[in-house]
């Protein structure tokens, strides 16, 4: 590639047009105007760099190699005045390169000697690697422009964690021995490579924003040469000089920004906000999860501590709910017995809770949802990503919204779902799940396909309903696994049917490059199918059927009507969840909804009966026979092809009120 780059003019290389990069170029400092301090434009471009580029002598290399070497083979002093002449402007790089190769005229045994005494280790300028290191975990770019020779910098490259590829530097040019064929002697430089010329920094720079999109590059060094980075056309955006070992007045008085540690650049590095949306159980289980992180050393430099979390405020024994979490720590009426963490912080105030948030967490109940997000537009940072734990759809005249599409649509900003088999009880004590919140007791599978992950965890509720009617029967495991392949069959199928162009799975991308924690769909494409046998989607399909709070209601309902005392869902719901909500119901409804307005109810058998079942159209033990039940006729109700919209219907069941009868 560097070959590729020498040969690549400033306007072949990608130059911006010149107002884009006025736009983007923080003012010039004035002569004796203090740059030791980041401006407010300075300080934001460090902080949102796509790609840093580093200087390696005396950048994060703590000498100039080529001098360290020559020091070594017993020319240094002679070396270094050549090189301080070239750090100065007052030699060409390509003179002062030569003439410093031909007093070191060295061998390649010369080198390897030289490597084995001086490791890369320690010749690292103090703080480089976690610079770098947390620079890389944010996801920037991180490339090392050196004038030096790649035979010197690539162990620093390798010590600091950069790859090879994202080297520039000079190549030396050998004279190969006839007898042996081994190179014996220095025949000085390749001049292709863009590094070995005045001007190579910012042609390596243009080269690259060529072949990558990178929205801002940062350059940092200590020379005259790294000055030139921001100073022609296609360059950096921005210029950290680094004064940490050499201090020179023209870098010093050029740099938008001048430092002599490289701590001060790890230190001005963004620190994230997380906050979450909700305060159910499963909210609580995964506050707990992000509160751990944020704890653990290694997310400090990253991760603001305090994670705040919005909770409807309500009375719990005579006192706040809110007062209780923030004493205990413990989310007495949602999940007892589980401690949050001291750095979680319970907030009754909507807005203020997702304040300066730049990961917004959404897990309520679905139904609630919508109010949210119209209550939180124009409140929430342009730059942050949301995160759905939420399962459900909105039922609109124009279509099924689900929740992510929602978030997207009204606060503007990229969501990404955490859809999987997780109990949040079983979770919260740290037993083994798969999902998205790393933690020693919670592992993750990362999938391209946010529509159907979502879908998965939103469909799943109502095969849930149809396991816990069949045990209530009680009928044994034969009986539960057949209903629930016919309800993945319906969930696929469905899926499909409304989504088709998700099975190209190539888009739902997360923007944000940083969180550990959070969904960043990178795998390669799968198709629709694929997911639906990850653990979004079977795996918590299984989870659901076997341990959820749908089965456990449905599986209830059942019950007190074999025994002669039935009792609704809305009782089961307070009696059994304390204040959770019971989601298959109302999305049943919702799902329904959509497949009477499409004429679809016999295309999805199993998810028909459950509706018919729940509505009090057919018995519970209908179930085990859900084909004929989906198609046999309701009394005194329409029939497919004469299906209405019936959202006033819907919104009294969302409110929890029964529906009005049909007429």
């Amino acid at each position: 590639m560097l070959e590729r780059i020498a040969s690549m003019s400033p306007r072949a290389a990608g130059e911006r047009p010149a107002q884009e990069r006025v736009a983007a170029a923080p003012r010039r400092p004035l002569a004796g105007e203090d740059n030791t301090r980041p401006s407010e434009r300075v300080l934001q471009l460090w902080q949102t760099a796509s790609a840093v580029c580093f200087d390696v002598d005396c950048t994060v290399a703590n000498n100039d190699q080529l001098d360290l070497l020559a020091e070594w083979m017993g020319v240094g002093q002679q070396v270094a005045a050549l090189t301080n002449s070239a750090m100065d402007g007052s030699m060409s790089l390509e003179d002062a390169l030569e003439r410093r190769l031909e007093i070191i005229n060295c061998t390649p045994a010369d080198i390897q000697a030289f490597l084995r005494a001086h490791p890369a280790e320690s010749r690292l300028v103090p703080g480089a690697k976690e610079l770098i290191e947390q620079l890389q975990s944010r996801g920037v770019a991180v490339y090392l422009i050196s004038g030096g020779f790649r035979e010197l910098c690539l162990p620093i490259a390798r010590a600091l964690g950069v790859p090879p590829a994202h080297l520039f530097a000079n190549r030396m040019n050998w004279q190969v021995d006839d007898e042996t064929g081994m190179p014996t002697k220095l025949v000085g430089f390749d001049l292709r490579e863009p590094t070995g010329h005045q001007g190579g920094k910012p042609r390596a720079i243009a080269a690259l924003r060529a072949l990558y999109p990178y929205e801002t590059v940062v350059m940092v060094g200590d020379g005259i040469t790294d000055l030139e980075a921001v100073q022609e056309s296609g360059g950096a955006d921005m210029f950290v000089g680094f004064g940490g070992i050499v201090e020179r007045p023209v870098v010093k008085a050029s740099a938008d920004w001048f430092v002599t540690s490289l701590d001060a650049l790890r230190d001005a590095l963004p620190r994230y906000r997380v906050a979450m949306i909700g305060s159910g159980a499963w909210a609580c289980t995964a506050v707990k999860m992000i509160a751990e992180n944020l704890r653990s050393p290694e997310k400090a430099a990253k991760f603001v501590r305090e994670v705040r979390m919005y909770v409807w405020e309500e009375e719990v024994d005579g006192r706040k709910l809110t007062e209780l979490i923030n004493e205990t720590h413990e989310n007495v009426k949602y999940l007892p017995g589980v401690q949050l963490g001291e750095n979680v912080v319970a907030c009754p105030d909507l807005i203020e809770t997702a304040k300066d948030a730049h990961v917004l967490v959404f897990c309520s109940p679905h139904q609630f949802i919508h109010r949210m997000v119209k209550q939180l537009s124009g409140h929430v940072r342009k730059d942050a990503i949301a995160v759905s734990l939420t399962k459900g759809m909105r039922v609109r005249p124009d279509g099924p919204q689900l929740i992510s599409e929602m978030i997207r649509k009204e606060l503007g900003l990229d969501c990404s779902v955490l859809m999987g088999a997780n109990i949040a009880a079983d979770i919260a004590r740290g037993e083994l799940s798969e999902d998205v919140f790393d933690r020693p007791y919670f592992y993750t599978q990362l999938v391209p396909d946010v529509v159907g992950a979502e879908m998965c965890g939103t469909l799943k509720n109502i095969v849930a309903l149809a396991a816990g009617f069949v045990e209530g029967l009680g009928y044994g495991p034969n009986t539960r696994a057949a209903i629930i392949r016919g309800g993945l069959d319906d969930m696929r199928r469905l899926a499909k049917a409304l989504y088709p162009t998700v099975r190209r799975a190539a888009w739902g991308y997360c923007r944000l490059r940083v969180y550990c924690i959070l969904v960043h769909f990178m795998r390669p494409a799968l198709t629709l199918d694929a997911t639906f046998f990850e653990s979004c989607g079977i795996a918590d399909l299984i989870a659901t059927c076997t341990g959820g709070r749908n089965r456990l209601v449905a599986k209830a309902f059942v019950e007190a009507q074999q025994a002669g005392q039935p009792r609704s869902f809305e009782e089961l719901e307070a009696s059994l969840l304390h204040g959770q909500k019971l989601q298959g119901v109302l999305t049943s409804q919702e799902v329904q909804e959509i497949l009477r307005r499409k004429g679809w109810e016999l295309e999805y058998p199993l998810f028909t009966a459950v509706n018919r079942i729940i509505c009090g159209h057919q018995p519970a033990s209908a179930i085990v026979h859900y084909k004929e039940a989906a198609a046999a006729p309701v009394p005194g109700s329409e029939s497919p092809s004469q299906s209405t919209d019936d959202l006033q219907r819907l919104g009294a069941i969302a409110l929890g009120g029964r529906p009005a009868a049909r007429t």
